[in-house]
């Protein structure tokens, strides 16, 4: 086995903190975060643009060490785009390798197979309103469990008619991670997809970034 690079032993980190998961099917579960720095995608609708640049290079065993000392059962690794940094994977493993549950939250462009099958992959599908809908990354289908989630973060009702297309054309109810449906916080009212939902009869879950309600929409380390 080869030797680590100096590059997988480290992280650029823009923040760790605790708090309760705000999305998924997780939503409302203490939890410990793992934000890192940097994302290769410009999301229309991206709510944490803030991560783009800066942050602090961490040892990845320091990285571990802090998100375990919040005591929580759940970790997540997100961003920025967790995916792009070496050590990302690493550092997933050794979490998983530490008893916690652990989530990573992935733009849906880069490849998944090589995370470790324990942890739960929360894979955007990005419609076509995120601007990004052409970087999706269909392999990844192929990779994924029924403990993994897919999410459809939609802007408008275009957004909303193109992920059902997608999960019909797709089989995505019958492929088995969980389908999560996210109306952009501001920008589409979660009753009107709600209705859209039930009128189709749509298997999805619809998912609120329940941080947002709790502590407002622009409210950083929560």
């Amino acid at each position: 086995m080869s030797e680590p690079s100096a590059r997988e032993l480290s992280l650029v980190v823009h923040e760790i903190y605790a708090s309760i998961q705000g999305e998924s099917s997780f939503a409302g579960v203490p939890c410990a975060f793992v934000r890192t720095t940097g994302c290769d995608l410009r999301c229309s609708w991206c709510d944490t643009p803030h991560a783009f640049h800066g942050g602090t290079r961490m040892p990845r065993a320091e990285v571990v060490e802090r998100a375990l000392a919040f005591g929580t059962p759940l970790v997540e690794v997100t961003g920025g785009e967790p995916l792009l940094q070496p050590g990302a994977v690493p550092l997933l493993r050794e979490l998983c390798d530490a008893g916690r549950t652990v989530l990573l939250e992935t733009g849906g462009h880069l490849d998944v197979s090589r995370v470790d099958p324990r942890v739960h992959k929360i894979v955007d599908v990005k419609a076509p309103g995120s601007g990004e809908s052409h970087k999706n990354r269909w392999e990844n289908l192929r990779h994924l469990s029924v403990r993994d989630e897919l999410k459809f973060v939609l802007l408008d009702r275009g957004d909303y008619e193109w992920m059902r297309g997608l999960i019909a054309e797709r089989a995505l109810d019958r492929l088995g991670p969980r389908l999560l449906a996210s109306p952009v916080h501001g920008a589409l009212a979660p009753a009107e997809l709600v209705r859209w939902v039930l009128a189709d009869r749509l298997l999805v879950r619809v998912n609120l970034q329940l941080h947002k309600y709790i502590w407002g929409a622009d409210t950083q380390g929560v």
